[in-house]
């Protein structure tokens, strides 16, 4: 599997990917739907076409593709979300040196392939290469799935904060961490 996902391409997203991101969202929600999934997000609220414009727009959403096509979708930057205040991290760090991963996608069409190990450990690598050895990232308590992959990567839940979370009410978020060496 290790030579499969070497030929794994990463890069910034770009308007003309808005299109199959915005379809990735789409089939998670028919997923959703129709008993496929349990991730917790709801059509027309999040994640959105917009929310994937927005994310473009900022020059924060990356993109995996396999063989030239978009597999995966994530956004990374230094933005912690206010309830992340509420939580008592296991690394109080200075926001300078805190990444954080927002709304990874993989595309339903494409799951267990170990597309989603792969954008992580790219964000692990874009977190050591921009000197931030701390990351963050959050899930809903009912994505079971990415709680297990998160843990097999080593992340760890550090708390679960009730909240209404990207405009849907009663969220469990999990808040989850890890600290890494980085190469700055």
């Amino acid at each position: 599997m290790a030579s499969y996902l070497e030929k794994m391409e990463f890069r910034k997203a770009t308007l003309d990917d808005l299109d199959c991101i915005s379809g990735i969202y789409d089939r998670i929600h028919d997923g959703i739907e129709n008993g496929q999934l349990v991730i917790g997000w709801k059509r027309d609220i999040y994640p959105t076409r917009e929310t994937a414009r927005g994310a473009i727009i900022a020059g924060d959403m990356f993109v995996e593709l396999d063989n030239g096509v978009i597999v995966a979708s994530g956004r990374i930057n230094q933005e912690q979300v206010d309830v992340y205040a509420d939580v008592t991290w296991d690394y109080p760090a200075p926001d300078d040196k805190v990444m954080v991963l927002h709304t990874l996608t993989v595309d339903p069409v494409s799951m267990r392939k170990g597309y989603g190990s792969a954008f992580v450990a790219f964000y692990e690598n874009y977190a050591s290469e921009h000197g931030c050895p701390y990351l963050r990232m959050d899930t809903n308590g009912m994505n079971t799935v990415a709680r297990k992959l998160y843990n097999t990567l080593g992340y760890k839940e550090v708390g679960i904060v009730p909240c209404v979370f990207n405009g849907i009410p009663g969220v469990p978020l999990v808040m989850l961490e890890k600290k890494i060496w980085t190469k700055k």
